[in-house]
């Protein structure tokens, strides 16, 4: 599954205008980022906490739930491999694209605004998306900006539409998911980010 993934990946990057090599040193710098968490702010709240106590009346054990107030320290960090580097590569093909600027940057807003309407907060996890409504979203907006070459506006909607709208949108509300680290882009080696670039550069 990991090889079929990777030859996946190489084909969607070379289809946007990369070589072989380049395919392979993003590759390599995803995997190896991807366990690299950046910390850069640090969010204090208090949370009510749910604890099970266990009473025994007669032989028989009850379990009964009560509320607490606990201080949580949360840990804001951004992934390298999951955030840096496909945001890197999305600003080198805006640049490599100059022509494309205009339409790449709306569609970023529209994926941005669909991501942002379905992500949903998980309390102890933190921010959740449906996984192909972001790529979905990121190829119909790159068809319908630029039909005759959509490849470059579907990876960069795709990705940073995605770290905009699910991700940076909801910073502000951190503080009551109760995790103990927040990692922008730090769901795993090929999480939300990296992959509605990809499959998006797929579906065009």
């Amino acid at each position: 599954m990991v090889l079929l993934l990777v030859g996946v990946t190489e084909v969607a990057f070379q289809r946007i205008g990369f070589t072989r090599l380049e395919v392979v040193l993003i590759l390599i710098g995803t995997f190896l980022g991807s366990s690299v968490n950046i910390p850069f702010h640090k969010v204090k709240s208090i949370n009510r906490i749910l604890q099970l106590e266990e009473v025994r009346i007669f032989w028989i054990t009850y379990r009964v739930p009560h509320f607490s107030l606990q201080e949580v320290s949360t840990t804001v960090a951004v992934n390298l491999g999951g955030a840096i580097i496909p945001t890197a590569v999305s600003l080198y093909l805006i640049h490599s694209h100059p022509q494309q600027l205009f339409q790449a940057l709306m569609g970023v807003v529209i994926t941005a605004a669909v991501v942002h309407l379905v992500a949903r907060k998980v309390p102890g996890l933190g921010i959740t998306t449906p996984a192909f409504i972001p790529p979905l979203a990121a190829a119909l907006s790159a068809y319908l900006l630029s039909p005759s070459s959509p490849n470059v506006i579907a990876y960069v909607a795709g990705t940073l539409g995605t770290l905009i709208g699910a991700d940076l949108t909801n910073l502000h509300d951190i503080a009551t998911l109760g995790a103990p680290v927040v990692s922008i882009g730090g769901a795993g080696t090929f999480d939300g980010v990296f992959l509605s670039g990809i499959i998006a550069a797929l579906l065009v």
